[in-house]
């Protein structure tokens, strides 16, 4: 059971990792759309508070000796370093006055966190796991919900599984170690009811350490995009104009804004150095690979293609590792939150693998069942 399925990145995993999925469950009308688009089992566009655990164990039709693996990525925007920038309070303020060029010391106390109801959600993912009765799961989020202010849910979360019977690894995943071609920061929590599963093992490193350590290359972004580079993957938003259109040309690659100021370099700079977030202007460099693919970027938040240009939805696609011909419904605005919420789909297969890796094969003579929520 993957609570809050979004387009399916740990789905695809999961299906990769040969699992079955029978059910995907979301709020999302897009995301709900987009699953229905690439996947022929059942998708519930609905509110996970309203489900119970005695639907999920229905839907998912287990046979004897199939397990049930539960999955679930609970909204993570109360956790993001996003959260801890709000209009109001010391750390704001200290934020502005840098951005306007003043001497100014960072507040000693730490960033206020926003209230957000959907810190209640990472409940509601484990009463369905219990309810279920599920075999094994896993959890999924952002890193900074290791973050102190942030942490005790993570905690509360492991104890939780402790008591119910689960063996636990806590996964501290980096994408780009893993083959994917993104530097994307997850945290994992599995559990499984037979043994403790596994953390999985890196398989790539920076391409400096990789000989050395006996580990592949990371995956470059240049090769990742090469498919789409064709006119017929064009996408009129792509296209940049506007303020800050020239300052991007002109801005190298694997560089930000940083171009423009002294520090990089620049005869004639337009900003300082740490005055505005690190993504503003950020440009990929084809020999490396991508920073963390935002669901919201702003009119100027990177990475932006080597080219000058925003990236494409297959591009963005590419770099989560969807299959190539995953379709996502909605428009430029609701694709690019689709794609950004997801797990990236390899790095999803790697976790469900250590999972399902627990399960005695006496005890799972078929493959198994994944009721994705």
């Amino acid at each position: 059971m993957d609570l809050f399925a979004g387009a399916g990145g740990l789905a695809v995993g999961a299906e990769q990792a040969g699992c079955e999925v029978r059910l995907s469950v979301d709020n999302d009308q897009w995301s709900c759309q987009t699953l229905r688009e690439n996947h022929s089992h059942e998708v519930w566009d609905r509110d996970i508070t309203t489900i119970d655990g005695q639907d999920l164990r229905n839907a998912s039709d287990l046979a004897d000796g199939e397990s049930l693996i539960i999955l679930g990525g609970p909204p993570c925007q109360p956790f993001s370093k996003a959260a801890y920038w709000i209009d109001e309070g010391k750390e704001a303020a200290f934020r502005r006055a840098r951005a306007a060029g003043e001497a100014v010391d960072r507040p000693s106390e730490g960033p206020e966190v926003r209230p957000d109801e959907r810190r209640s959600l990472v409940d509601e993912y484990w009463r369905l796991v219990l309810e279920a009765q599920a075999d094994g799961f896993i959890f999924e989020n952002v890193r900074s919900i290791t973050h102190p202010r942030h942490r005790p849910v993570l905690e509360r979360l492991v104890s939780e599984a402790d008591r119910a019977g689960f063996k636990t690894t806590l996964f501290f995943a980096n994408a780009a170690e893993h083959g994917v071609p993104q530097r994307r920061q997850r945290v994992f929590l599995m559990g499984s009811k037979v043994s403790k599963p596994d953390a999985p093992v890196r398989t790539h490193a920076p391409s400096d350490k990789a000989d050395d350590l006996g580990l592949l290359p990371f995956e470059a972004v240049g090769p990742a995009l090469q498919p789409y580079a064709g006119d017929e993957y064009f996408e009129p938003e792509e296209v940049v104009t506007g303020k800050w259109a020239e300052h991007l040309r002109t801005v190298p690659p694997g560089w930000n804004y940083k171009a423009h100021t002294a520090w990089g370099g620049h005869p004639n700079p337009t900003w300082e150095t740490e005055t505005r977030f690190w993504n503003f202007l950020l440009k990929l460099d084809p020999e490396l690979p991508s920073w963390t693919i935002n669901a919201s970027p702003g009119p100027w938040t990177g990475p932006f293609h080597w080219d000058s240009r925003r990236l494409r939805t297959a591009e963005l696609a590419a770099l989560q590792t969807f299959p190539a011909g995953y379709e996502f419904v909605g428009s430029r605005r609701e694709r690019v939150r689709q794609i950004g919420n997801a797990v990236p789909p390899l790095l999803g297969e790697v976790v469900v693998r250590q999972v399902v890796a627990t399960f005695d094969t006496d005890r799972t003579a078929t493959a198994p069942k994944l009721v994705s929520a």
